[in-house]
C-alpha cells in the first residue's frame, strides 16, 4: 500500500468518526425535541392550558390562606342566615352577624372600598353597588328565573349570567343569585375558629387574655375546648395521625420478624437445598412485585375497611423487600466467625444467634428504619383507601372542594409527621448502629 492510499484510508476513517460525531451531537438533541413534540400533543397541553383558569387558579390560593363568611338567604322564606366557610358548625346564632352585616327587613352587606349589596324584602330583591361600575339589580321570579338590571349594556367579563344563575366575582367578593338562594361570599385572611368556636367563651379573645385565663386556673378548660372544637376536629385529626404512624409500625416491623427467619431459607450459605432457596425467593418476589396499594384493595375487599387492613398491606409488600434485603445480608456475613463458634461444639441455632446476627444487625436495623420512614408517607395513602388514619380525612377533605384551608392543615400535619419520624429514625440509627447519643 502506498503513503497516498494509507493517507486517503485515514482520511476515510476520520471523516467517518467526524459523521458519526455530528450525528450524534445532532441527533440526539433532535430525538428529544421530538420527543417533547410529542409530548405537547399527546397529552394535549395546548388544551390544558385553554382550560385553565386563572380565576380558579386563585380561589383556590386565596381558600389554602383564609377563610370565607358567608350571607345567606333562601330565596323561598327569606331567612338570612350568616356561617363562616357556610357549614352549620360555623352558623352565627339567629339574629346575629358580623359588624359589616346589617340584618332586618333590608339587609345591607357592606364589603368594604365602597362595595355595599342589600337584600330587598320584595321578589327576593338584590342590589350590588360597584363603584367605577354602578348599581346592578336582581329579583328572583319562579317563571322567569333571575331577572337582571345592568347599568350599561356589555356585561364585564367578572359577570358570569344565565338565565338560572347569575355570578360576580370581584376583589370585594363574590355574589351568586340562583332560583333557591342569594349568597355572599367575603374572604378574610387566617384560619378562622382554628382554636375556639363561636360558642366558646374564649372565642374572639386576644392572645394575650387567653394567656391569662390559661395561668388563672382554666388551662383545662381552655385546652378542651381547643381538642373538642367542632369545626377543625383537632381531636379526630390528631388520632388519625397516631393511626397512620401505627400502620406504618405495625406493617414494617411486622414484615422485619416474619423475613428474618424466611431470609436464612433464602441465603446460599444456609440453605443447601436448591428447591427451598428458589421457592422461597419466588414468594419474596410474588410479595413485593405486587405494589401495596393493590394488596390494600385486595385484602379492603377481604377484610373490610380499617387501619389494621393497611398494616397487613405495608406488611406483605414489605416481607418480599426485607426477605431479599436480609437474604443478600446474610449472604455477604464472614464465615470465620461462625466458624469459630462452631469449633467451640455451639448448635446451629447457637452459631447463627452469636455468629450471625450480630453481624447483620446494623445493616437490617438500618433498613427497617428506613422503611419505617418512608412508610409514614405510603400509609397516608393506604388510609385513604382503607378508611383510616390523616389519609381518609385529607381526601374528604379535597373531594368537597370547599375548605382547603382544612386541605393545607392536614398536608402540614403530614409533612410534620414526616419530619419528626425521619428524625426519630435517623437518631435510632446513631444510637444503635454507630454507638452515638443520638444528638443532632
Amino acid at each position: 500500500m502506498t503513503m497516498m492510499d494509507l493517507n486517503a484510508d485515514l482520511r476515510d476513517q476520520a471523516n467517518r468518526l467526524f459523521r458519526r460525531k455530528r450525528l450524534l451531537a445532532f441527533g440526539i438533541p433532535g430525538l428529544v425535541l421530538l420527543y417533547f413534540a410529542y409530548v405537547v400533543f399527546a397529552f394535549d397541553i395546548p388544551g390544558l392550558i385553554q382550560r385553565a383558569s386563572a380565576d380558579n387558579a386563585r380561589a383556590l390560593v386565596a381558600d389554602v390562606y383564609s377563610h370565607k363568611v358567608h350571607i345567606t338567604r333562601d330565596n323561598r322564606s327569606g331567612d338570612v342566615i350568616a356561617a363562616i366557610e357556610g357549614e352549620k358548625k360555623g352558623r352565627y346564632p339567629n339574629g346575629e352577624a358580623p359588624a359589616w352585616v346589617t340584618l332586618g327587613d333590608t339587609t345591607v352587606i357592606d364589603l368594604g372600598k365602597g362595595h355595599v349589596i342589600t337584600y330587598l324584602p320584595t321578589d327576593n330583591g338584590v342590589t350590588y353597588d360597584v363603584p367605577g361600575y354602578g348599581v346592578m339589580s336582581f329579583t328572583v321570579s319562579r317563571s322567569k328565573g333571575v331577572v337582571q338590571s345592568y347599568p350599561s349594556d356589555e356585561i364585564p367579563t367578572w359577570i358570569n349570567a344565565s338565565k338560572n344563575r347569575v355570578a360576580i366575582t370581584t376583589d370585594a367578593g363574590r355574589l351568586t343569585i340562583t332560583r333557591n338562594r342569594t349568597e355572599v361570599f367575603r374572604y378574610f385572611t387566617g384560619w378562622e375558629l382554628f382554636f375556639f368556636t363561636l360558642d366558646s367563651p374564649y372565642h374572639g379573645l386576644g392572645f394575650g387574655e387567653v394567656a391569662r385565663h390559661f395561668l388563672g386556673g382554666e388551662a383545662g378548660a381552655i385546652l378542651s375546648e381547643f381538642w373538642n372544637n367542632k369545626m377543625w376536629l383537632h381531636k379526630d385529626v390528631y388520632w388519625a395521625i397516631g393511626e397512620t404512624v401505627m400502620m406504618a409500625f405495625l406493617g414494617t416491623f411486622g414484615a422485619a420478624i416474619i423475613s428474618l427467619p424466611l431470609a436464612f431459607l433464602a441465603a446460599k450459605n444456609f440453605s443447601p437445598l436448591v428447591a427451598v432457596r428458589f421457592g422461597t425467593r419466588r414468594v419474596f418476589d410474588f410479595f413485593r412485585g405486587v405494589d401495596a396499594l393493590i394488596w390494600t384493595i385486595i385484602l379492603t375487599r377481604a377484610f373490610g375497611l380499617g387501619p389494621l387492613t393497611g398494616a397487613l398491606a405495608i406488611l406483605i409488600t414489605d416481607t418480599g423487600t426485607f426477605g431479599k434485603l436480609f437474604s443478600e445480608a446474610l449472604e455477604n456475613v464472614d464465615e470465620k466467625q461462625v466458624e469459630g463458634i462452631r469449633s467451640t461444639g455451639a448448635k446451629p441455632l447457637q452459631r447463627y444467634r452469636i455468629g450471625v446476627v450480630p453481624q447483620i444487625t446494623p445493616v437490617l436495623l438500618s433498613q427497617i428504619l428506613y422503611y419505617l420512614e418512608s412508610n409514614t408517607r405510603s400509609a397516608t395513602i393506604i388510609g385513604a383507601i382503607t378508611g383510616g388514619g390523616i389519609g381518609l380525612l385529607l381526601t374528604q377533605a379535597m373531594i368537597t372542594q370547599k375548605d382547603w384551608e382544612e386541605v393545607t392543615y392536614y398536608i402540614v400535619l403530614i409533612v410534620l409527621m414526616v419530619m419528626v419520624m425521619d428524625w426519630i429514625s435517623g437518631a435510632l440509627r446513631r444510637r444503635l448502629i454507630s454507638g452515638h447519643d443520638g444528638k443532632i
